[in-house]
């Protein structure tokens, strides 16, 4: 009797992106990434495309940089670029069966980033201060698994339910409030302090703890990547509403397009990035 475990399912994954600077800062500090890699090689994916799950994993990822001058800004393509240059490495674990060393791979991963950022806040007085969020998804045959620190998000909206569910933890006392129920939704957006890093990739912090996770996707299951611009100026619900609309209204914009462009139209006080993939 054949003992070999049956092989993953393989899906197709279609994906969207967008990033808007907002109505009131400058500069964009946010930074978005979409990878396709395997052992040897990374491909940079386009803003809008759909692939396979058999040959390659996927990586998209969202990050919100912080600091004086232009150091925000660089602090996110710092996140964006290492992941680049680790992840192909993982590659060989994740074919023979990744099992629980996932959160190893992710965890070493946040430590490198944070090692980068914090070697170049101390030799360039410009970086000094300089940190970022850094929300990620890992796309392997059957299995998201992900990885997060700061207060950019992860969503969860599954075929079957009707729901939104926020898979990533944000790093702030409020958010704690807000997810042990002591504040509404709305106390929550409206709290003056939701956006007090607790934790981040540099900034000062000596070490840093990310979330890591793992969920089970199949056909019909989307998720939703953001940075804080996109929760700024849309509740669950809104977003839920934009991102499966009722089939009587039709829309010539794609998801992500929906989802940033309103979130500017309702706020637009900060930088705003989404990416959303749906498993197909």
């Amino acid at each position: 009797m054949d003992s070999t475990p049956p092989a993953p399912p393989i899906h197709n994954l279609h994906w969207w992106a967008l990033t808007d600077k907002g109505r009131v800062r400058a500069n964009n500090e946010d930074s978005f990434l979409g990878l396709q890699f395997d052992a040897q090689e990374v491909n940079y994916l386009g803003k809008i495309g759909e692939a396979s799950t058999g040959q390659k994993d996927f990586l998209f990822a969202v990050s919100d940089g912080m600091g004086g001058a232009n150091a925000g800004e660089f602090a996110s393509r710092i996140a964006v670029d290492k992941i680049t240059r680790l992840m192909p490495a993982s590659f060989k674990q994740s074919a023979s069966g990744l099992g629980g060393a996932f959160e190893d791979i992710l965890t070493e991963l946040y430590h490198r980033i944070h090692q980068a950022m914090t070697y170049f806040a101390a030799g360039d007085p410009d970086c000094a201060g300089m940190g970022a969020t850094l929300t990620l998804c890992w796309f392997a045959p059957g299995w998201m698994y992900f990885g997060h620190i700061g207060d950019s998000r992860l969503y969860y909206i599954p075929a079957k339910g009707g729901e939104i569910k926020q898979l990533s933890q944000d790093d702030t006392h409020v958010g704690w409030l807000y997810r042990n129920g002591k504040l509404s939704e709305w106390e929550f957006r409206n709290h003056p302090g939701r956006h007090g890093l607790q934790k981040a990739l540099g900034a000062g912090h000596q070490f840093v703890d990310p979330q890591v996770g793992a969920v089970g996707y199949e056909p019909g299951d989307m998720f939703l990547l953001c940075s804080d611009g996109v929760t700024d100026g849309l509740y669950e619900a809104t977003m839920l509403d934009l991102l499966r609309p009722p089939k009587t209204m039709v829309s010539p914009l794609n998801p992500a397009e929906r989802i940033v462009q309103t979130a500017v139209q309702q706020s637009g006080r900060d930088n705003t990035t989404a990416i959303i993939i749906e498993v197909r």
